[in-house]
Parts: C-alpha cells; structure tokens; sequence
C-alpha cells in the first residue's frame, strides 16, 4: 500500500483504492484515499517550505536542484517507464518516451529557473520603474492519468523554476510513477515540503485542494467538465487556475499533400497511448481528389495494427479502465447505428488476457461535422474522417467544435499553409507534421473549450508567477 508524500515522508491512514492493472484487469497494489485534513497537511507543509527553506534558495539553486533531479530521473528511467507502462496499461515504448520526457521537462525548468527576468519601463523624469515577477506560494497540481510523468514534469517542473511549493494530486487510476519521483526529489536535497503528493479521488481530494484558502494557484489538467468545477471551485479564493481541457483536433490534407509522410503520422497521431491523448488526431479532414486513396491506404495501415499488452510492446495498448472501454465502444454503436462506416480497424493480439480493457483503432468515414463522433472527445483509438471541397470549407470544418487545442495541415503550398494556420483556432498548429516529437520548448494549451493558459516552454514560467510593478521616485 503507497501512502501519501508529505513533507518528505510517507504518511497517511485509512480507506484504500484498489491499482488495477489495465492490461489485465486485476489489482496488484492500493493507494490511500486521501481526505481534507491530508490536503490540509500537504498545503501546510508547502506553505512552511515556500516560507522557509526552498523560498530561500536563489533561482541558480532552484535550477541546480531540478538538474540534480533530472539526472535522477535518467538513471531510474527505465524503472519508471516499467511502473508507467503497468499503471497506465501502455506500451513499454511509450512508456520509456514518457520516462526520457520527464527528465527533459525538469532539464529544461533546471536551466530556465534563473532566466526569468523582469523588466523596466521608461517613464516620467525622475522615476525608475521595475516589473518583478514574483512566484505565487503554494501551487496545485491536478494530473491525469494519461501521462502521468510527462504532465507532472510540464506542471511541477515550470512551478518550482519559478520559486512556488506544488502539492499534487494526481488521478487515481495511474500515480504509481509519481509517488516514486517525489521520493527521488528527496534523495537528490528537495526540501522538506517543496514537493507533495495526495493521492484519492478527483471529487474528494481534488475538489478539496483547488477550494483550499492555503492555495495560490491551480493547475488542471482533464476534461471540460471537470475543468469548469475545479475554475468554480478556485474563484471562491480568487485562485488563478490553468486549464488544459482535451481536444477534437483535425489533421486538414490537401490535394498536393505529401501522402507518404502524411499516413505514418496520421496513424501514429490517433493510436499513441490508444487515443487517450488530448491532443490526438481525432479528425482526418481530405480534400475530395484525393479523399478515396487517402481512405484507402489508411486502411490498409489500420488493419495491420494491433493491440496488445502494455509488456507485448504493440501499436496500441488497452484503455485505462473499464469505464473507458464502455464508454469509447458506445461511440462507435451511435456510429453504426446512424449508419456510418466503420472503414477499418486493428486487430487484438494472440494471447492478449481476456479481461483487459481493449479497444481496437477504428477508422470511420463520412463523419458529418454535427455527429457526436466529430464533435466529442472520444479518448480512445478512433479517427473520424471527413471530406472537403475548398479552403474555406476546411477551416470552418477545422473549427466546427467546442475544442481548439491542435491542428495540422498538409499542403505543399506555402501560401495556403499560412492562411490555414492563421485562421484555425487552436493554440498549437503544425504544418506538415503533427506533434513536432513532444515539443517540451513549445508553449501548449488551448483556444476556447480547450482551456485558457500556457504549459510546457519558456512561456509557462510566466504563468506560475505573478507581475508587480515597483515605481520608485527618486528625484
């Protein structure tokens, strides 16, 4: 049984939550179900080390601290990605990019820490006038259980650069991973209370640290639904609260499109992490001369994938739970149901055990723009595709939903790849390419359903720390 991490210790006592394996579906380990008096605990121990020991550390020794870290976390790497790959139920090879990813968030936090420069302003004769960014104090952090260590690194990496204490709550379905680094931040000298972690459920735990008076900023990352009772939750202590709420991104192809650059990414985009990624490619937008072969040769392509075990190291592993597996299959029922195609899908892998929680990639075709498939966030292997006949039409299908997280778009034309990503809305747009290789240097987040606020690169220092303008008159 993991207890919660608080203060540099294990601590905690009480109901448990059963860790399943999703691969298999059995349990093979419990953590604590955390209530408000352990939230309260974590938030008090942050508050004392912000006062006190780590709030005294200069920037140079906050970032010499993260890069300790981050070589901590390359040589357990390939623990990590063995706890990550079980946990959360995907490959291992994902898993060990999620385990070098971590360690790259915290190398680069580690050499920014000290480069978070303010700035002056010319103004009247006789004054000088400063603009310091200052941490807020006490920072949570709600990771999901999708990418445990990558979103743990991109939250908590950005928030100890910038001089705040961070308790995390991840998700209650995969935190195994994140226990182990908070153990590993106190083997390389984190203070006492710089870094904590309460386990439990969203609605217990969670919902008591973002409503904590003790707390001076949020970070959550999951669904919009969640995402606008956790904002809710926050504005009662004026607490600012980044979000990063999913995606329906589109991949938009033109006619003169490089095909054979384009299939590989477009499969790669929808089965990484079997389509449990916010930033998925969730939608294929074609143009129409090109529609019919695009659809042929992606489904040649989704027919040889297959799903396996985390430790059979396939395309795509199992879902993370049982709900989710329910939940992704009820979209492709409305599918058939409303007589859509089903073009291809993969296939499980001999030998897979028979209660994990798996769902093979599916493609589906002619998805309308007001079908529920083209406009929720399935969180699952499953790519709606769609056809198109001119510019414009693209950019209104690309930006027919709620969301606006990612976008590409796969032209050869350099004029129509700027007007396209100009005009899409969506915080992150790539042309001819998807992803850019995880981008930890790129700002990330979303346009209006996708979240308000900036993770990941330089531009998520600034989040983490608040502006005071200093007029001093000296004349």
């Amino acid at each position: 049984m993991h207890q919660h991490f608080i203060h540099n210790e294990w601590t905690g006592q009480g109901e448990t939550i059963d860790v399943i394996d999703p691969s298999t579906g059995a349990i093979y380990d419990t953590i604590l179900r955390g209530t408000a008096s352990d939230v309260d605990a974590a938030v008090a121990s942050a508050r004392k080390a912000f006062e006190g020991e780590f709030g005294q550390l200069t920037a140079a020794e906050r970032g010499r601290l993260l890069m300790k870290l981050s070589a901590k976390l390359q040589e357990h790497s390939e623990e990590l990605a063995q706890i990550e790959a079980r946990d959360c139920g995907k490959p291992l090879k994902q898993a060990r990019a999620d385990a070098a990813a971590i360690a790259r968030y915290f190398e680069f936090y580690g050499g920014a820490a000290d480069k978070l420069l303010g700035t002056t302003i010319p103004y009247q004769n006789g004054y000088t006038v400063l603009c310091l960014r200052e941490p807020y104090g006490v920072c949570a952090a709600i990771v999901p259980w999708n990418y445990p260590m990558q979103i743990f690194g991109r939250s908590v990496g950005g928030a100890l650069a910038a001089g705040n204490t961070v308790v995390v709550k991840p998700a209650e379905d995969a935190c195994l991973s994140i226990l182990r680094i908070a153990e590993l931040a106190r083997e390389v000298g984190f203070p006492a209370g710089a870094l904590n972690v309460v386990t439990g459920f969203g609605h217990e735990t969670g919902a008591a640290l973002v409503a904590h008076p003790g707390v001076d900023h949020v970070s959550f990352t999951g669904s919009p639904n969640v995402g606008k009772l956790v904002v809710q939750a926050a504005i009662e202590n004026h607490t600012p609260v980044t979000t990063e709420l999913g995606g329906k991104s589109p991949q938009i192809v033109f006619d003169d499109a490089d095909l054979d650059a384009m299939l590989p990414v477009v499969v790669n985009a929808i089965v990484q992490n079997a389509g449990q990624t916010c930033s998925a490619g969730s939608r294929l937008l074609v143009q129409r001369g090109i529609y019919e072969k695009v659809i042929e040769q992606l489904s040649q392509r989704f027919a040889q994938l297959q799903v396996g075990s985390s430790q059979m190291d396939l395309d795509c592993g199992p879902l993370i739970r049982k709900s989710q597996q329910v939940r992704v299959k009820s979209f492709l029922d409305d599918a058939q149901k409303d007589g859509l195609t089903i073009a291809a899908q993969g296939k499980l892998a001999a030998g897979v055990p028979a209660d994990g929680f798996y769902q093979v990639p599916t493609l589906v075709r002619d998805v309308p723009i007001t079908h529920r498939l083209a406009q929720e966030e399935v969180f699952g292997p499953v790519i709606a595709a769609a056809v198109f006949d001119t510019e414009e039409e693209a950019i209104a299908l690309a930006n027919g939903t709620a969301f606006g997280l990612v976008a590409s778009v796969w032209t050869r034309d350099g004029g129509r790849q700027m007007r396209v990503a100009r005009k899409v809305k969506a915080g992150q747009v790539f042309i001819n390419n998807y992803g850019a290789g995880g981008g930890i240097e790129l700002p990330f987040g979303g346009y209006k359903a996708s979240g308000h606020g900036r993770e990941k690169g330089f531009e998520a220092l600034y989040g983490f720390t608040q502006l005071k303008t200093i007029a001093m008159r000296h004349d």
